[in-house]
């Protein structure tokens, strides 16, 4: 299994991306994002993804140039379209114009639709928070990419419709909770497949709606199903899938789930941002997570247990491991991207 440092990596995919026609700013923009998914241990959101970004690049499908437009606009609200551009480009560029906003606005809100995959949404969570905000951020498929059944049923009709929440303070950083609304990401899942890898139980079904642990059955025709996330209490977890499903699709001007929809490409998304100082005061926030923080990691713990887990805890731990360490990448997703260098004439680096 190779294990690369994440300087390195970066730089090896920015070369990817550059060498397939995306501008170097740019290039840049998108390998750190995806690096530092991997060094948050959201590897579904890292490198992984590479070859199917450039392969919509090569195949016309994603244009690298597009930039975001403003569609509508008013003091507090943004509704942008992204002309199936870089995810993480335009994405990056909604957050801080929503930052800026909500140095004079309670409240800030901006939607986004015909994007490609904008990439893990803890990334522009964090930006609010660093700049002392909070952060609502969900996001659905645009309609396709449905890999999630409703409870009782066999075949697909969302996606895995992520949801992230960010508040700044804590003792070592802000809180981002970044989860989908299924068992798993289907990120996860597609890594796993391409290692050779199963699944843990629990994570999908096959198409006959039995559980599996083999990857390839998510992707059959007919398709098997991930699981929406709350286990005996599913519904909870789709019905949460459903709600965003309606909001970032019809928000956005986008599209929701719908019949027979095209390959997967990206996401629609709503971005709320907020300014503490409007409500109940910055400081006030501040002093509210820091109690809160110190009562909850203070609980009485089972026996064997040292710490309690909070949201943004095991990114931080991962981020301190693989930045001292490594990021790992299996043989894979590996040679998947040594395929992409030898195609586009791209140096590997060694490892």
């Amino acid at each position: 299994m190779p294990v690369l440092n994440d300087a390195v990596l970066t730089q090896f995919s920015t070369a990817l991306f550059a060498a397939a026609g995306v501008n170097q700013a740019e290039a840049s923009l998108v390998a750190k994002s995806l690096v530092d998914a991997n060094l948050r241990g959201h590897d579904s959101h890292g490198v992984m993804r590479i070859p199917f970004y450039i392969g919509k690049v090569l195949d016309g499908t994603l244009n690298p140039h597009a930039t975001l437009t403003v569609e509508k606009e008013s003091p507090s609200s943004l509704v942008c379209d992204g002309s199936w551009g870089l995810g993480q480009v335009l994405s990056q560029d909604l957050m801080r114009r929503l930052i800026s906003k909500c140095q004079t606005s309670a409240i800030a809100c901006g939607t986004l639709r015909r994007a490609c995959h904008i990439g893990r949404l803890g990334e522009y969570a964090e930006m609010a928070a660093s700049q002392g905000l909070t952060a609502i951020v969900i996001a659905n498929n645009q309609g396709a990419a449905q890999r999630v059944a409703p409870v009782g049923g066999k075949r697909p009709r969302l996606g895995t419709n992520p949801i992230c929440i960010g508040v700044p303070g804590g003792a070592n950083g802000p809180f981002i909770f970044d989860i989908g609304t299924s068992a798993t990401a289907e990120g996860k899942v597609r890594v796993k497949k391409i290692a050779g890898q199963p699944v843990p139980l629990g994570w999908i079904l096959d198409p006959d709606g039995k559980p599996t642990t083999d990857p390839n059955q998510l992707y059959g025709n007919p398709p098997g199903t991930i699981l929406p996330l709350g286990g005996d209490q599913a519904y909870k977890g789709f019905g949460l899938a459903f709600m965003i499903e309606m909001l970032a699709g019809g928000f956005s001007g986008g599209q929701c789930a719908f019949p027979n929809p095209p390959p997967p490409l990206g996401n629609c998304a709503v971005f709320w941002v907020m300014n503490p100082e409007f409500f109940g005061g910055s400081q006030h926030l501040l002093g509210e997570v820091g109690q809160l923080e110190t009562y909850v990691r203070d609980v009485p713990r089972i026996d064997g247990v040292n710490d309690v887990t909070l949201p943004g805890d095991p990114e931080r731990r991962t981020l301190a491991s693989r930045s001292a360490t490594g990021i790992p990448l299996d043989d894979g997703n590996w040679k998947a991207l040594v395929d992409l260098a030898t195609q586009l004439k791209v140096a590997v680096p060694a490892v």
